[in-house]
């Protein structure tokens, strides 16, 4: 008889649908899962849950953070008790806290996926950290995509044994075949446009290493930024005060196929990820893990967990945050040294097909779930 896992989740929007109805459905278990923006009125449980959430976040914002985790662990009892689940899972660490006294009235495991804002942000991680501290106590096991939130949640005082450190990975019958050696002469990024993304230092950098070009070769050079976001108009506007014209694209969103594609023909990759002014960081972004399984070489900064993914000098280049004409010197090297970009991509490549693939995070957490499972008995 199947295991059951019970995902509580704050939203049906992407990453977090693609997380539990893609990713999840390939673990040996039942899975049953419930989003927190959803009210349909042809199921109760589901119409309850939603509403019950509606209601946290109002009390949250109200600053009755207490009494914000009621409503939704009300509800999560009730679903336990109806599922009658193994274990449970929760999407964010700010969405744990609305249901987690669930898991402790019922008795039942609890593994909480920690992603990146609710780990970093100071708006959610100063709010919360006392209603952490309580998270703490109660979960059996956490999931994280960097060192560096690992520590941040250890200070919290997560369980240091039952904490994994598990980047998202990448799926690798999609993201495969680029050829950086024979490619043409273009840089690919892909992320909303945020502040964290560092889109402008990006398009900034790109049009500092045009200037140290052979001009047939900077004219030849192109940068496509695949993604929607805030910053995508100031982005734009960007472009055309640098009078990047047509050297700099910016098409909006993309599905999966399409990045493929794009990661495919492309040069290498470039993200400059950064702190934002909000305190939000990455984890270890998902674009990057994409574009190394691909065998593309990736300029990056030193942010959170990128350099546990891409090694400096070895599958890819790597500079400090805002350290704009470093991210130029590096993207030039790519566009002027086919060579060695095909170098840096295929020890990319080997990297992230035995580390970061979607199936590995999959086993990971599966490993995890089984021990939480099995220590509960």
């Amino acid at each position: 008889m199947s295991m059951r896992l019970l995902v509580f989740a704050p939203t049906r929007r992407a990453p977090t649908e693609t997380f539990v109805r893609a990713n999840l459905q390939g673990l040996p278990f039942e899975i049953i899962a419930y989003f927190g923006d959803e009210q349909p009125l042809s199921d109760p449980g589901r119409l309850a849950y939603g509403l019950a959430i509606l209601v946290s976040k109002a009390l949250t914002r109200l600053g009755l953070l207490r009494l914000a985790t009621l409503p939704g662990s009300l509800v999560a009892w009730c679903l336990i008790r109806r599922h009658q689940p193994d274990v449970l899972m929760t999407e964010f660490g700010f969405h744990a806290v609305r249901v987690m006294e669930a898991a402790a009235w019922s008795d039942t495991p609890l593994i909480v996926h920690f992603r990146g804002s609710d780990a970093s942000a100071q708006n959610r991680l100063g709010l919360l950290k006392d209603r952490y501290r309580r998270l703490m106590v109660i979960v059996s096991g956490i999931i994280v995509k960097s060192q560096p939130m690992r520590r941040t949640l250890l200070a919290l005082g997560a369980p240091n044994d039952h904490l994994i450190v598990s980047p998202s990975g990448a799926d690798e019958r999609l993201f495969h075949g680029a050829d950086p050696g024979r490619s043409s002469p273009l840089l690919v990024a892909v992320g909303r446009f945020v502040a964290k993304k560092g889109p402008l230092q990006t398009i900034r950098a790109f049009a500092a290493m045009r200037q140290t070009l052979p001009e047939p070769v900077a004219l030849s050079t192109k940068l496509v930024m695949l993604g929607d976001g805030p910053l995508l108009a100031e982005a734009r506007q960007l472009v055309e005060t640098l009078a990047l014209g047509s050297a700099v694209i910016l098409p909006g969103l993309a599905d999966r196929q399409r990045v493929a594609e794009l990661l495919r023909q492309a040069r290498c990759f470039v993200q400059h990820s950064q702190v934002a002014p909000d305190g939000d960081r990455e984890g270890s972004p998902v674009a990057v893990m994409e574009a190394q399984l691909s065998g593309l070489p990736v300029v990056a900064t030193r942010h959170e967990g990128i350099p546990e993914v891409v090694e400096d000098g070895v599958s890819g280049f790597l500079v400090d945050e805002g350290d704009l004409q470093g991210m130029a010197a590096a993207m030039a090297r790519l566009i002027v040294e086919p060579d060695l970009a095909a170098r840096l991509g295929a020890a990319g490549q080997r990297r992230a097909a035995a580390n970061f693939t979607a199936r590995h995070h999959l086993e990971q957490i599966a490993a995890l779930l089984r021990k939480v499972i099995q220590e509960s008995r």
